[in-house]
């Protein structure tokens, strides 16, 4: 199975943007869906978004609709969320995730986590 790596976290004004990378090892990552969730302080981890393996559908929670937009690049082995006009209440440790059967919409459709990336919103 695939393994992912995060990147491209940090610390940004309210208002600002973000673009979070996830790049996968091996050569069947075009056969995973893949997501993005998020985990803050004493809180569960939720989905943020999520995509099917070509990249023709797209699901958003409801508090990143319209701000937020998850692509990839199947020849890159990589999938992207830009993160644009942030709030605080975005802060959280942001998850790669990746499914070879479904689209991962939820913590219990996911096969593989990358380790986490740290996105911080400051007021």
């Amino acid at each position: 199975q695939v393994q992912l790596v995060e990147s491209g976290g940090g610390l940004v004004q309210t208002g600002g943007s973000l673009r979070l990378s996830c790049a996968a090892s091996g050569r069947t990552f075009s056969m995973y869906a893949m997501g993005w969730f998020r985990q803050a302080p004493g809180k569960e981890r939720e989905i943020v978004a999520a995509i099917n393996t070509s990249g023709g559908y797209t699901y958003y929670a409801d508090p990143v609709k319209g701000r937020f937009t998850i692509s990839r690049d199947n020849a890159k082995n990589t999938v992207y969320l830009q993160m644009n006009s942030l709030k605080p209440e975005d802060t959280a440790v942001h998850y790669c995730a990746a499914n070879n059967r479904m689209v991962p919409t939820a913590r219990r459709n996911v096969d593989v986590w990358g380790q986490g990336t740290q996105v911080t919103v400051s007021s």
